[in-house]
């Protein structure tokens, strides 16, 4: 369980195919502190850490993960959003994540307002029924406030202390993100259809 509230930005150093992707992840973590089998989202995505060093941690991803999120894109130098577990009596600063990513959204725009950043992002349609104005959404593990809704198309505005503190400072067009959607609008809809 996390919250989304981005704690470190890491970097991919390694990756190997070993059966499952295997990577190693520069950190600012006190590593010290993690223990093997401990959860870190990276870029949203709930990883087991498998092996630590001083500066870094090693994840195994399956070939499933790989195939539903972004990570199939990482390469060495690649930075990531990275939040470790919520543990009892964490402040809950953003919203309850999960770390199970729904699908990819796409960047179709990125224009400056002020000091913000104002970013169109197109869900895929499956996932775009979820999604509501002033509604919570996790993107690359980031817990972000909607802002508008149009059909599959939803905007972000981003503060320039979340472009510096995450990696949403290097955001592109184009871009594939990490969508989990908020777990309350899935129970919701769920109720909803048993209606």
């Amino acid at each position: 369980m996390f919250t989304g509230i981005i704690t470190d930005i890491g970097e991919v150093r390694s990756l190997e195919q070993r059966g499952d992707l295997r990577s190693r992840i520069a950190t600012g973590y006190q590593t010290g502190g993690i223990d093997i089998g401990a959860s870190i989202a990276c870029n949203g995505v709930c990883l087991t850490v498998v092996a630590l060093g001083t500066d870094w941690f090693d994840v195994q991803i399956s070939a499933e993960t790989v195939s539903k999120t972004n990570l199939g894109a990482w390469s060495v130098g690649y930075r990531l959003n990275l939040e470790r577990a919520l543990k009892v009596g964490d402040e809950l600063g953003g919203h309850i994540v999960s770390g199970h990513v729904d699908g990819q959204a796409e960047v179709i725009s990125v224009r400056d307002e002020g000091d913000s950043t104002r970013v169109t992002l197109r869900a895929p349609r499956a996932l775009a029924r979820f999604i509501a104005p002033k509604g919570s959404v996790a993107l690359n593990g980031t817990s972000l406030t909607v802002n508008e809704v149009n059909d599959c198309d939803f905007g972000i505005n981003f503060i320039p202390h979340t472009k510096v503190a995450t990696t949403w400072g290097d955001v592109q067009e184009g871009d594939l993100v990490n969508l989990e959607i908020d777990t309350l609008a899935r129970y919701v809809a769920r109720l909803a259809e048993m209606s």
